[in-house]
């Protein structure tokens, strides 16, 4: 039998990583983004993960747990899925479809031609595995949860018949709480699909294979009337763990962003551009405030959208335009889930209207769309012009003037808008250099810190001098655009750099 130790834990300062002032969020509105978008990204309803948190919680305490313990398993089940993104692509690649091929998984309805695929390509699953934890231990980590939650969202697929992975743990070497978020999870996908006869059966099957066979026999009994009762457990006590109030809402942007590697980054460098330019036509405190705020919510609706969609190479068909437009959708859906997150994200999700209607998803037009639209419009396109994208370079300085200068005249972007984010363009570095990767030494540099090393210890193995450390500690931070370096080993792992 394999065994493991807890990573160690990076460390991330909301109040440091900051990267506007504004752009902070209560954990409880963290982790609710986070389990919407997972749920999405995994082909799930959208209250999926906090029904199987509420069965978690008291799976946890029919085992013998306490609150606390009952809290660990409420937020290992909420984040499971806060690592799928990060994994999209290859599930696209390996299925054909990362949402619809996943939902399959889970709800076992693969169908004969997914599941002989996957058994042709069943090797690729462990490196996806260990991705997808690698993540989802990260983001626990960066939110300040507790050591066991991280813990058990690293170890998210391991069985305790030892075929789990990404270390084939077995038996007790099984974090008891993914055992009791496996069951819960199994239990309401299996119930929502087949009903909750046949999903007893499954369970039972599963039992000494996914989770202790003692386990099932415990929990089946109450299983139904758990899942049918009201929300409960919601918050239970944790007096023995300090959890942080506020937490980066970059960390929401970036994860989302994982689903399109090449798309890192482009939630915050549309929140610096529009925050200033916004600042420099006087927009009020509170509208900057909610512009930084809306840019880094804007693209939490793709993780409804497969990325057989976003990745095609040819131009997207009538079918594809019908599930991106629905992506502003899911983003102001997602955000009316979040208590003190609806307004930002109704103006997230209208970043793609535009002046003469033609856009999407509302087809609003110059008589509902206010300056803040308007700005947060132009500058998404800006960044967007000036990024490099898979089917294209990034444009230089004058095509992407001319393109602007285009949709303004054409009706569709506003011209004070536009102008005010060239001029805040000019005075901000908010487009990385095409192409711009970390040098060898910074990538040892930030894989040895990532690791938990202290700046002293990666100088003395490097055999350099803590302030060598420290100035490849700060290109990396500005190469990867980052405030922190906890924020740049997320960057680097999205990116595929450690």
């Amino acid at each position: 039998m394999h065994t493991t130790t807890p990573a160690p834990r990076p460390s991330l300062s909301p109040a440091s990583a900051s990267l506007h002032g504004h752009d902070t969020v209560t954990l409880a509105q963290a982790m609710g983004l986070l389990a919407t978008v997972g749920d999405l990204a995994m082909g799930q309803p959208i209250d999926a993960s906090a029904r199987a948190a509420r069965l978690a919680a008291r799976i946890a305490l029919a085992a013998g747990g306490d609150a606390t313990a009952a809290a660990h398993a409420r937020m290992v089940a909420r984040l499971r899925w806060s690592g799928s993104t990060a994994t999209a692509t290859g599930f696209a690649t390996l299925l054909g479809d990362d949402i619809g091929g996943r939902h399959a998984m889970l709800s076992r309805t693969l169908s004969a031609q997914q599941a002989a695929r996957l058994d042709q390509v069943r090797h690729h699953l462990t490196p996806l595995a260990a991705i997808h934890c690698e993540v989802a231990g990260d983001i626990a980590a960066m939110l300040g949860l507790p050591a066991p939650v991280e813990h058990g969202l690293r170890h998210l697929f391991e069985r305790v018949d030892g075929r789990g992975r990404p270390h084939g743990l077995e038996d007790n070497g099984v974090p008891a709480v993914v055992q009791y978020v496996a069951l819960a999870g199994d239990i309401e996908i299996l119930t929502r699909v087949h009903g909750f006869s046949a999903a007893l059966s499954m369970v039972t099957r599963l039992g000494g294979v996914r989770y202790p066979a003692a386990l099932v026999a415990q929990v089946t009994p109450h299983a139904q009337a758990w899942l049918e009762a009201p929300g409960a457990l919601e918050e239970p006590a944790l007096p023995n763990d300090f959890l942080p109030l506020s937490v980066p809402l970059t960390l929401v942007a970036d994860t989302v962003e994982l689903k399109l590697p090449w798309l890192a980054g482009h939630a915050r460098r549309v929140a610096r551009l529009v925050q200033i330019a916004a600042q420099g036509i006087g927009l009020a405190d509170a509208d900057q405030r909610s512009l930084a705020r809306a840019a880094l919510l804007h693209g939490i609706g793709r993780a409804a959208v497969s990325n057989t969609v976003w990745e095609r190479r040819s131009k997207p068909g009538s079918a594809d335009w019908e599930a991106i437009r629905r992506a502003p959708y899911w983003t102001a859906r997602i955000g009316n889930r979040i208590d003190g997150i609806e307004a930002d994200a109704q103006l997230a999700s209208q970043v793609y209207e535009r002046l003469d209607g033609s856009g999407y998803f509302r087809s609003l037009d110059t008589t509902t769309l206010g300056m803040p639209q308007r700005l947060l419009a132009a500058a998404t396109v800006y960044v967007a012009l000036r990024s490099p994208r898979p089917w294209r370079a990034a444009h230089e300085p004058a095509s992407t003037l001319a393109l602007l200068e285009a949709q303004v005249t054409g009706g569709r972007l506003d011209r004070t808008a536009v102008d005010a984010v060239l001029a805040a363009a000019a005075t901000a570095s908010v487009i990385p250099p095409a192409g711009q990767v970390l040098s060898a030494r910074e990538i040892d540099v930030l894989q040895r810190l990532s690791l938990g090393e202290a700046g002293k210890d990666a100088a003395r193995a490097m055999r350099i001098s803590t302030g060598a450390v420290r100035t490849h500690v700060e290109s990396i931070l500005g190469k990867l655009g980052c405030a922190t370096r906890a924020a740049a080993t997320f960057r680097a792992l999205t990116l595929g750099l450690i």
